[in-house]
């Protein structure tokens, strides 16, 4: 304790920097976690919490009955797997190409386009790709150019994940880059130096100096990926979905917000939930234990 006041007077304006980003997790995020408690409650707002009646497990066990748990389940593990497949590299290849890029403001150019699409709001982003994805749209057109029939994609059950995928590594692209573009600046530049008197090429250094520079932040963002695998927005896919395409479309997420905000089931809703927080919690620590197991590289 003595030592923690020390630091605090030897860099007082580092400490108040970090209050309001302590403030805001201790409000928001840590202060409301008392409302789990619902979930194993049969909840009525105009009751005090500890007046409900308390059921136990009784809303765990409807949703693992509940006729939708598999389309959940299936439907938001393969999107987010997607995203983990596709989106995830994306951000680290784009920063790699933008870092053998020698013209400053082409380089400029190409990084504020890029990180563009993440400022643009959810419900403009997705009014974009709606009037794209009609039957007159310029994705929809393209499309056609390769057989494709002429009809609006956000119909078809089997398209809704790949657009969905590619609207979300359009919009964090950039953004995402950001991050390898700063561990990449890191990289001690004498090693390039070195492999030029060897007589390295560009891709050689890329492999044996660029991608082993930033191999820990890679993992790091990777396992909090991982740690993300049940968790999907639901803003951007109740703009986008219709009951043509629950199919393929309906996740976790929308289903809490169906069940919780639009049929007033607060407790089933917490439940649905407090489950979907814990797999999140267990693929954390499970690919962090993995992660330091291999490479010694983790989160703590």
């Amino acid at each position: 304790m003595k030592k923690v006041i020390q630091n605090i007077r030897r860099h007082p304006m580092v400490h108040i920097m970090v209050i309001p980003v302590v403030a805001y997790y201790l409000i928001f995020h840590y202060l409301p976690m008392y409302g789990v408690l619902i979930a194993f409650q049969n909840f009525v707002p105009s009751r005090s919490l500890w007046d409900n009646q308390w059921v136990g497990l009784m809303h765990f066990k409807d949703f693992f009955s509940d006729i939708y748990f598999t389309r959940l389940i299936k439907n938001t593990l393969s999107i987010n797997i997607g995203l983990l497949l596709v989106g995830f590299p994306m951000p680290i290849l784009f920063a790699l190409m933008l870092n053998e890029v020698k013209s400053k403001r082409f380089k400029g150019f190409t990084q504020t386009v890029t990180y563009m699409p993440h400022f643009i709001s959810s419900v403009v982003l997705c009014g974009i790709v709606v009037n794209f994805c009609k039957s007159t749209g310029l994705i929809t057109y393209i499309l056609t150019l390769f057989g494709f029939p002429k009809t609006n994609l956000l119909i078809v059950p089997s398209m809704f994940k790949p657009i969905f995928v590619g609207m979300n590594i359009w919009q964090n692209l950039g953004w995402d880059s950001i991050i390898y573009l700063a561990a990449l600046s890191g990289i001690d530049p004498t090693l390039y130096e070195a492999a030029d008197v060897d007589g390295a090429g560009r891709f050689s250094k890329m492999w044996n100096i660029t991608l082993p520079g930033i191999a820990p932040t890679i993992v790091m963002l990777l396992i909090l990926r991982i740690g993300r695998l049940m968790s999907l927005g639901w803003e951007q896919i109740i703009l986008l979905y219709n009951p043509m395409i629950y199919e393929t479309a309906d996740v976790i997420s929308t289903y809490v917000y169906r069940r919780g905000l639009i049929q007033f089931d607060y407790s089933f809703a917490a439940a649905v939930g407090l489950f979907n927080s814990v797999i999140n919690l267990i693929l954390l620590i499970s690919a962090n234990y993995i992660s330091r197991r291999v490479n010694e590289t983790s989160l703590w």
